[in-house]
């Protein structure tokens, strides 16, 4: 089913990271759904402590600078007009009630004002990628609620492990349906909820945005001693740290792309690794192009083998070689990647892919991406959406 033509468009409400923050996996899938739902996407808070850093000062800032305005906005400018983007002003914590109960306010006033009374025969949904928004569970004029889990938030590095597992385990008992972007993730979530299945929604691909590398790489990396091994996203504990020595000490260059997230100090330390920051979605694809390597030297935790890692049939679509962990996640693509379990494994295929490019077997597996689309994703989800 979907959103029909002729009948009044839908709303969505979305609960989630910082719309165009980020290119995330709901985002992706928003977009083609705005041809056919009206949306309204609240940007939300995580369960993190700011620390004494740049890049938090950073964040706290421009925080700050939204919930200042109180005015709901576009995407930009010249976005679709049936797409609202809302930041309550929000508690950085859920581990105290009160906390948990001013944070729902705020979010439930947020909601309430920027929809308005809700119109006859008007369906309307809320779906949520975060565990925080269990306690808005029956407070809304909603219809429906589906949690799109898309990692194991109780896991991640930095955050309250304690307060994620608490709402999800609320969330998952109450939401109508459940979508989970792996297998594992899945399976975890079934053992908090007796006799219920979540359904399994992989993440998708833009083709023509990674075939279409027009822009130069930056000096940065044109200007430092190949091979160059690439590896763009939140740069953050859930990296190895050996691994990423391991691969430094090939004498070429290992480039970590994103924002920084609290990294293991050894990073920010060793010769041949280079952390230049975010780059735009944008310059990612010319960058892939100009790398030897595209690299995914996670360590082996829990909230890794949770993962189907956004970034990886991104890296599969560039044509470049990619060598990453064995994880999970991403077993069904073991015949279009090189995927390794140990240091001296990553090494080794490293510096032979970055000699001799990614293998035509690899590179015939790939063309399953175009069973991969995330129009097609849309339309999956937007099945649940319906119910």
């Amino acid at each position: 089913m979907s959103a029909h033509e002729g009948n009044p468009r839908p709303q969505l409400v979305v609960f989630s990271d910082d719309w165009a923050r980020h290119p995330s996996s709901a985002q992706h899938m928003v977009k083609h759904l705005l041809a056919r739902w009206d949306v309204l996407w609240v940007n939300t808070i995580g369960t993190r402590w700011p620390r004494l850093c740049r890049e938090d000062a950073a964040k706290v800032a421009a925080k700050l600078k939204v919930w200042t305005s109180r005015r709901p906005r576009k995407l930009r400018d010249d976005g679709p007009a049936n797409l609202q983007v809302v930041s309550p002003i929000m508690w950085p914590g859920f581990r105290k009630p009160w906390q948990r109960r001013f944070n729902a306010k705020r979010m439930i006033a947020a909601v309430t004002a920027s929809l308005g009374p809700r119109q006859p025969g008007i369906r309307r949904v809320a779906m949520t990628t975060l565990p925080i928004a269990a306690d808005l569970v029956g407070k809304l004029d909603v219809d429906r609620w589906v949690y799109y889990c898309v990692d194991d938030l109780a896991a991640w590095p930095g955050l309250d492990s304690t307060a994620m597992s608490d709402m999800e385990t609320h969330l998952v008992s109450r939401a109508d349906d459940i979508v989970a972007v792996s297998h594992h993730l899945a399976g975890s979530l079934r053992t908090r909820r007796e006799s219920w299945e979540p359904r399994v929604l992989t993440h998708g691909i833009d083709l023509q945005h990674w075939s279409q590398a027009t822009l130069l790489a930056p000096p940065w990396l044109t200007e430092r001693p190949r091979p160059w091994m690439l590896f763009w996203g939140l740069v953050d504990r859930r990296l190895d740290v050996d691994w990423c020595m391991a691969l430094a000490k090939l004498g070429g260059t290992l480039a970590l792309v994103g924002p920084t997230q609290d990294p293991h100090p050894r990073l920010l330390r060793a010769d041949h690794i280079v952390m230049p920051g975010p780059m735009d979605y944008r310059q990612l694809p010319a960058l892939a192009a100009a790398a030897d390597v595209l690299v995914m030297p996670y360590a082996d935790q829990p909230v890794t083998r949770a993962m189907q890692p956004l970034k990886f049939k991104e890296y599969l679509a560039t044509g470049r070689p990619v060598v990453t962990r064995l994880l999970p996640g991403i077993l069904d693509w073991t015949d279009a990647a090189d995927l390794v379990v140990d240091a001296d494994d990553l090494v080794r295929t490293v510096a032979h892919r970055a000699a001799t490019g990614a293998p035509s077997p690899q590179l015939a597996a790939r063309q399953r991406l175009n069973n991969e689309c995330w129009s097609m994703k849309a339309r999956e989800l937007e099945e649940v959406l319906v119910g």
